[in-house]
């Protein structure tokens, strides 16, 4: 069986790149806009959520409908994905006073943590 990884586009300008990337994994992904219901889940292993230039504490966001995606598929969140996964699902998703584009860097990491 071929790996398909589904790709949700917000309207990020990383899409087309993450698909890129995914492919040279050689594994198979399609892009589908975030709010489209033109694919059949069980065609896929798992699913992206791509990046988008709105906030997720617009009132005007992109609110994706995961009902039947969450817990039956491995769902990865890219920037706006991540963000909206966290908030969407119990987190909290605090306001900045400074918007992040490209590179951002990590100041310190907590050696003792098990994730790292």
């Amino acid at each position: 069986m071929q790996h398909k990884v589904l790709i949700l586009d917000f309207g990020s300008q990383y899409t087309q790149l993450i698909a890129r990337r995914v492919r040279e994994l050689n594994i198979f992904c399609e892009i589908y806009p975030y709010n489209s219901n033109n694919f059949n889940l069980e065609n896929y292993q798992a699913v992206i959520l791509s990046g988008s230039p709105s906030s997720v504490r617009a009132k005007d966001a992109p609110f994706p409908d995961l009902i039947n995606i969450k817990g039956k598929l491995p769902l990865l969140g890219v920037c706006f994905g991540a963000q909206f996964m966290a908030q969407h699902f119990g987190g909290e998703v605090g306001a900045s006073s400074t918007r992040e584009y490209g590179r951002a860097n990590l100041s310190s990491i907590e050696k003792n943590e098990p994730f790292f």
